[in-house]
């Protein structure tokens, strides 16, 4: 047997013995997906066996080659080749979709075992992969191409059509990244039908006229695999798209031994219940029906071999690591400060600031601050930089581009859950601070994607200014009403580490809107949202030092006027804070009683409180009227059952935001109105 059919004899033997694997968990399962694994066995086996760089004994490796994972339902497919790489056990595939089980019906992100991202929504993957390679390319840039890396990304048909591809696409063109390679798992079968039934667009022109190099193969050929691979890995230019056409279910036989390969039926559910047979397929592909859950000897031998050279490749790549430490002892120690995330000093006190202003103004100067004390803070913005203040970043840095990848400033366009998700795989990445800015109302666009940056626990940046009805004039489309509230669930429910899954603010003037900054920065884990506003505030009143003062507020919640034993409490958060101080002595005036004003700037971080400290802010028996220019539901909990919130239970309309104040009800008038009728 000459090499080639060595070579040949054992790419089939493996991949036929991960489509054993795939199958069978699902079969065990009882629940799955093991139609496209099976289909997609011969790329993985390719990629992870000759491309794909890591060090089995190092997944954590800084500069590995990266794997992104779309279709999360594909997950048979990454736990079968993660076994073959040793990060897996056979019980835990045996166990997959388990209680307690580190193989989840999608995967999670589990560096430690190769898993680089949680898959989530289709789409959301290879647009993490994006980031991860914009990561990449912004890090050679600053400390050399010796530590340059490929990202890979697998995507499939629902992903293709998902909307979040045409900006992932589009960016990456854009950016020329060289470093990103992408497959997609064509089958022509979807969970419900074929692919024709809803598609008849040319991926291939689609995918070029973005920039991108594009081929198509037939996705079951190892040759033809590792020839795109080969091409793709020595493009310079551009992103590159393999599109393989490959068989959904490749080798599932019926009863009968005829082929059950191509059908939709074995896209969402065990082989067995859509219609082929369980036993006869796994003898098909060479395995033991009544043991399907084993290695075949040769295969094993082959990947000992693939580990091996892993291992050698990798300590090649340590070595030169090491010997541009000991040649840059100062970059070194840059480069793994950034690494390991540690901050550098900062003094807040020294940003730049004005009496009276936007919250979102006083980000920007707090982000223009940013810009002298983090080389590793990427900001990107949704066509509004200079509406959401990020520009005050980019006056003072340069915009990322395939002609600076030095540059830290990402021009994104209009793509907010782009955006959000390209943030995900800057962080997944590691090494860079990723910030987002929009307005707040399009913060629906990115829910999807902050949501699962609060489930990875990643430590993005959110900026979303225009944060109420106060946008005014642009009307009820961009007046955010519903979305505090909505954002402020993700307080509520904890994440895996028993931790709010993100945290939020709502500052209430220029000096909380900093100490916000502040919180959000040394938050590394867990995503962090601020709410600014568009309008200038009336800074909180102080005799002393504000900034100080406004350090309380990363518990949650704090007292800004105090009268000691009060018998009202008026709570609110962001620019109404103001407007409470501001009633706050016309209530006692008219109604003989002493009245607390309390800056809730975040219910979660205030609900990590003690009780005791709690009970300082919001005394028990004590009257509280909250203001909120959301949902009254918002403050619900906050104000209490004896409480009584004014909020905003409709759509805004358009009109100067002074006016919308009078006509909203949010006055001094009004609150004093709601105060008499409360203390009654």
């Amino acid at each position: 047997m000459n090499n080639m059919e060595s070579t040949a004899r054992i790419d089939n033997l493996v991949s036929d013995n991960l489509r054993v694997l795939m199958a069978s968990m699902v079969e065990k399962a009882k629940s799955g997906h093991p139609g496209g694994a099976m289909g997609a066995a011969d790329f993985i086996h390719v990629l992870f066996s000759e491309f794909l760089n890591f060090d089995p004994d190092d997944m954590e490796w800084a500069f590995r080659d990266r794997f992104f994972l779309d279709p999360g339902h594909m997950s048979p497919m990454l736990y079968s080749i993660l076994a073959l790489t040793g990060n897996y056990s056979m019980d835990d595939l045996k166990n997959f979709r388990q209680w307690g089980s580190p193989t989840p019906g999608h995967p999670e992100v589990d560096v430690k075992r190769g898993v680089e991202n949680t898959s989530g929504p289709l789409g959301q993957g290879h647009t993490m992969g994006v980031g991860a390679a914009i990561a990449e390319r912004f890090l050679a840039s600053k400390f050399g191409e010796w530590m340059s890396h490929k990202t890979y990304a697998f995507i499939s048909d629902g992903g293709i059509q998902e909307e979040i591809s045409q900006g992932a696409g589009r960016i990456a063109g854009h950016y020329g990244l060289n470093n990103l390679i992408m497959f997609y798992d064509s089958n022509d079968i979807q969970l419900s039908h074929v692919t024709d039934n809803c598609t008849s667009e040319d991926t291939a022109k689609k995918y070029e006229a973005w920039g991108w190099n594009v081929v198509t193969i037939d996705g079951s050929d190892h040759d033809q695999i590792r020839k795109a691979l080969t091409a793709a890995v020595n493009e310079t230019e551009k992103p590159s798209l393999i599109i393989g056409k490959t068989i959904m279910g490749k080798g599932a036989v019926t009863e009968s031994g005829e082929s059950f390969e191509r059908m939709v039926s074995t896209h969402g559910q065990p082989i067995s219940n859509a219609g082929a047979s369980f036993a006869k397929t796994v003898a098909n592909l060479g395995g033991n029906p009544e043991d399907p859950f084993a290695f075949f000897p040769e295969v094993q031998a082959h990947y000992e071999k693939v580990l091996a050279e892993k291992r050698r490749y990798a300590q090649e790549k340590k070595n030169e690591y090491y010997n541009w430490e000991k040649a840059n002892p100062e970059q070194a120690i840059k480069l793994n400060s950034f690494l390991s995330g540690v901050m550098p000093a900062l003094n807040y006190a020294d940003v730049a600031t004005k009496a009276n202003i936007a919250t979102r103004a006083a980000s920007g100067n707090t982000l223009n601050y940013f810009a002298s004390k983090f080389e590793n803070m990427m900001v990107a913005s949704a066509d509004l930089s200079n509406s959401d203040k990020t520009d005050s970043f980019l006056k003072a840095t340069t915009e990322f581009g395939k002609e600076n990848y030095g540059g830290a400033f990402l021009q994104m366009g209009v793509a907010e859950l782009t955006m959000a998700a390209i943030c995900n795989g800057i962080a997944l990445h590691g090494g860079i601070i990723p910030v987002c800015a929009t307005f707040f109302v399009f913060s629906d666009y990115m829910k999807p994607a902050a949501r699962m940056a609060a489930l990875m626990e990643l430590p993005v940046k959110y900026v979303w200014t225009h944060d109420s009805f106060r946008v005014g004039e642009d009307g009820p489309t961009h007046q955010p009403i519903e979305h505090e509230m909505q954002i402020r669930l993700l307080e509520k429910l904890q994440n895996h580490s028993g931790k709010n899954s993100m945290v939020v603010l709502r500052p209430a003037d220029s000096a909380e809107a900093i100490t916000s900054w502040k919180i959000a920065i040394e938050n590394t884990k867990t995503p962090t949202a601020l709410l600014l506003s568009r309008q200038n505030i009336v800074d909180i009143p102080t005799d002393g030092n504000r900034l100080e003062e406004s350090a309380q507020a990363a518990k949650g919640a704090y007292v800004v006027r105090e009268t000691g034993n009060p018998d009202l409490v008026l709570l609110a958060n962001g620019s109404e804070v103001s407007t409470c101080y501001q009633a706050a002595p016309e209530i006692e005036k008219a109604l003989n009683i002493k009245v607390n004003v309390v800056s809730a700037i975040s219910e979660g971080l205030f609900s990590n409180q003690t009780a005791a400290y709690r009970e300082t802010v919001l005394p028990a028996g004590v009257k509280r009227l909250a203001l909120t220019a959301g949902l009254s539901d918002s403050f619900a909990g906050l104000a209490g059952a004896d409480g009584k919130v004014v909020g905003l239970n409709h759509f805004g309309y358009s009109a100067p935001y002074t006016v919308l104040d009078e006509k909203f009800g949010f006055t001094v008038d009004n609150l004093l109105a709601q105060a008499k009728e409360l203390m009654k």
